[in-house]
């Protein structure tokens, strides 16, 4: 009896202690309902696309379009098409197609589309590409004849091949193949223009190193044996000017508020070019470059110097380094200018959250358009950024 009394007695207690220590657990820990009521109530700041501008203010930024030069009609249509959903979802790519195709069929600053930029032989040639940024996948045309609609054509390389690029006759064919009629792409203005530069013995042009002499001639020219010389001496085109009349790509980014990206350029290329040319734009890296999980860049200038160094993949990649778009603008320039002091060239870098910036040599300034919400007087602006001085000592900026 005394053993079953002090087991008794003993569970008592044991049972006393756990009461008491349920009793203090339930005391200092939220109940189910408190703690989701608490989690309910706390925003989710990961979701959020509301981020500095850089001038101490806080502003929504997403979704966005920015495209290069103040090709205003481009931007518009490409903002109205990405607001065609909510937040821009799912249209990031229609939006990139459109708003250079817009740009195509006003033949912005004879420079984009038919009918400006004749080659040596008087005929326009169309150079255009698309980007996912999702999927790292491209579609891109270069040297493309006869067909109008350059951004679109790339669109269908981009969703109907596992090709990245497709070139000349070939990318024509294909162009006729996916329902694109061919038709001239020589205007009465681009013939006038050739008839013009033929007038005046085919200056400028691109040629070097060969005879007749480039500089006072017209062609077919033929190689000049020649010895090595510095590059200064030995650069014919040094008297080609590239600037903002020839030529201006558009180069376009469009962000969703996911922080999705497409990029898109379009270009007719340089004036009188050597037949077959191709430059920058429809070069993934060189033209444009999309990663969703940092951001993208476009470039526009001097496309037979920049394609060498691919300043929208370096902008893109010193943003994933951590550089802010505004370094990472500079970041190609800069490379380009330790070896080309003579060049003319601009970079836009949009982070994934849409923060943005761009940098410029050879010229004054550089306008851009942007569109988004965080405009004070509506979505759509034109920007301007300062370029570089031609004086100023170059220094490279490290990835």
């Amino acid at each position: 009896m005394n053993r079953e009394l002090a087991g008794c007695l003993c569970f008592l207690c044991l049972a006393t202690l756990a009461l008491s220590s349920l009793a203090q657990t339930t005391s200092s820990k939220p109940t189910l309902a408190s703690a989701f009521s608490a989690k309910s109530t706390t925003p989710a700041a990961s979701k959020t696309n509301r981020t500095s501008t850089g001038h101490g203010t806080k502003a929504e930024l997403l979704p966005m379009v920015i495209n290069t030069w103040n090709f205003t009609a481009a931007n518009v249509l490409a903002w109205r098409i990405l607001k065609q959903s909510k937040g821009g979802l799912r249209q990031t790519r229609n939006a990139v197609v459109e708003g250079c195709t817009k740009c195509e069929k006003l033949q912005c600053d004879r420079t984009v589309g038919y009918g400006g930029s004749p080659d040596e032989s008087g005929e326009t040639t169309l150079d255009a590409m698309v980007m996912d940024g999702a999927t790292m996948d491209v579609g891109a045309v270069a040297g493309l004849r006869r067909i109008k609609d350059a951004i679109k054509v790339a669109r269908h390389v981009l969703e109907h091949t596992q090709h990245t690029m497709l070139v000349g006759d070939a990318a024509s064919a294909f162009a006729n193949a996916m329902g694109f009629e061919s038709e001239s792409l020589v205007t009465p203005e681009s013939k006038d223009m050739w008839l013009q530069w033929t007038a005046e013995n085919c200056q400028p042009n691109f040629w070097r190193n060969v005879h007749p002499d480039p500089k006072v001639s017209c062609g077919p020219y033929k190689p000049r044996p020649t010895p090595l010389t510095r590059w200064k001496e030995d650069r014919a085109r040094t008297e080609y000017e590239i600037g903002r009349k020839n030529h201006d790509t558009i180069g376009m980014i469009a962000i969703d508020v996911e922080n999705n990206i497409h990029v898109g350029t379009s270009t007719n290329g340089a004036k009188h070019k050597i037949p077959g040319r191709v430059g920058d734009s429809p070069i993934p890296g060189a033209g444009a470059y999309a990663d969703n999980e940092v951001g993208a860049a476009v470039a526009t200038g001097d496309g037979d110097v920049m394609m060498r160094f691919l300043p929208a993949l370096l902008a893109v990649e010193a943003m994933r380094a951590g550089r802010p778009p505004a370094e990472a603008a500079e970041v190609g320039i800069r490379r380009i200018l330790k070896h080309h002091k003579d060049f003319m060239g601009a970079v836009i870098a949009v982070d994934r959250l849409g923060n943005y910036a761009a940098a410029c040599y050879g010229l004054d300034e550089f306008p851009f358009m942007v569109s988004s919400p965080a405009g004070k007087d509506g979505p759509t602006r034109m920007e301007t950024v300062k370029c570089i001085a031609g004086q100023e000592k170059v220094n490279v900026v490290p990835l």
